[in-house]
């Protein structure tokens, strides 16, 4: 089945409890974290000290995404915090092998991501070691962009790739995801999409649930 993670980025903060026990409700296991340097990306976002606070309010799986230039700076940090996978970029400054190497010595789910215009050939040696590929399709730094569909050609190399390599590797989906394109996406060859105003700012939030992942979904 496929799996939905709401982004917080896309939520009310002033209203996050909430909003937490909204994707419990839902029946959704993921939430995504958005945390951004303001040098990777043109934006600052939330850092640690905002994952332990969720992970105080909720058993959810903590799906950090680190859109940090130096990434390995902070692995122990927000592995302290309560993250249950940290995915890292393939375009970050430190060595992307020696920090998924740390997350996963750490005890977590390790993923590698990449940028839209970042050729999928670059992670092909990464492969072995990683749990999660996560491809951004919007550039990262701000949410609520609209998915940039030559993107989705890349998804299939990368299902391909992880196909010949032998591995069973998730594929997650970041960037403008919403119920009028999800199934595109998944057909692609995507088992995670990350979902922010597609599900908080959903008139009917369960309807976009069981629209992308079943009638079953959240029973």
């Amino acid at each position: 089945m496929t799996i939905i993670a709401p982004s917080v980025l896309g939520a009310d903060l002033m209203r996050l409890g909430e909003e937490i026990e909204l994707v419990e409700r839902l029946g959704l296991k993921w939430l995504h974290l958005d945390n951004m340097d303001g040098h990777f990306t043109p934006n600052i976002s939330f850092g640690p000290d905002f994952v332990r606070a969720i992970r105080k309010k909720t058993n959810l799986f903590l799906d950090v995404h680190l859109m940090f230039t130096n990434p390995m700076d902070y692995i122990d940090t927000y592995t302290r915090a309560g993250a249950d996978s940290i995915t890292v970029h393939v375009e970050a400054e430190d060595d992307p092998l020696t920090v998924i190497k740390k997350i996963r010595a750490n005890g977590l789910k390790a993923g590698i991501s990449l940028n839209p215009h970042t050729p999928p050939e670059r992670i092909r040696h990464l492969l072995p070691y990683i749990d999660m590929v996560l491809v951004m399709t919007v550039e990262p730094g701000f949410g609520g962009q609209k998915l940039r569909e030559y993107c989705l050609g890349k998804i299939s190399v990368i299902r391909d790739m992880i196909q010949k390599a032998g591995r069973d590797i998730l594929i997650e989906v970041d960037g403008g995801v919403k119920m009028d394109n999800a199934h595109r996406v998944v057909e692609a060859g995507a088992d995670v999409l990350v979902m922010g105003t597609g599900i908080f700012a959903a008139e009917d939030p369960q309807a976009v649930v069981r629209g992308i992942c079943g009638p079953e979904a959240g029973k």
